[in-house]
């Protein structure tokens, strides 16, 4: 068994989401930055910045927009990607319909954090038991 700890590097943890979403090369990435995932899309706009990442990067006005967005890009054959997090998720729901009725090519990360109210940015699991104590 060989050592390969001279490759590793300790990363956080966005970053290294933003690196694996880099090395997929998607064509559109459409965000609309919410707290936690904001560092992911922040991350990977350095690198279409950079010239690292040869992606179209479109920073639009909602959730909403985010995802229909990479709805319009998938259907015109490229690969589109996005990342939100609870009340943005909610705020795509109407378009996640579409997403999947049409079957389109786009991949989405969705991060951990409490639906408000009140307001709050930590994680917790009530979207999964919504109702039940």
């Amino acid at each position: 068994m060989s050592n390969n700890t001279a490759n590793m590097k300790v990363v956080e943890g966005s970053y290294a989401v933003a690196h694996a979403v880099m090395c997929c090369r998607p064509d559109v990435i459409s965000a609309y930055p919410i707290t936690p995932q904001t560092h992911i899309v922040e991350n990977l706009s350095q690198m279409v910045a950079d010239g690292e990442l040869d992606s179209e990067f479109l920073t639009v006005d909602s959730e909403f927009s985010a995802l229909s967005v990479l709805v319009g890009a998938c259907a015109a054959g490229g690969r589109g990607y996005s990342s939100t997090t609870s009340q943005g998720l909610a705020l795509m729901y109407e378009v996640l319909y579409n997403v999947s009725g049409l079957r389109m090519p786009l991949v989405m990360n969705v991060a951990n954090r409490a639906m408000g109210a009140p307001l709050n940015i930590w994680n917790d699991q009530q979207m999964l038991r919504s109702g039940r104590r």
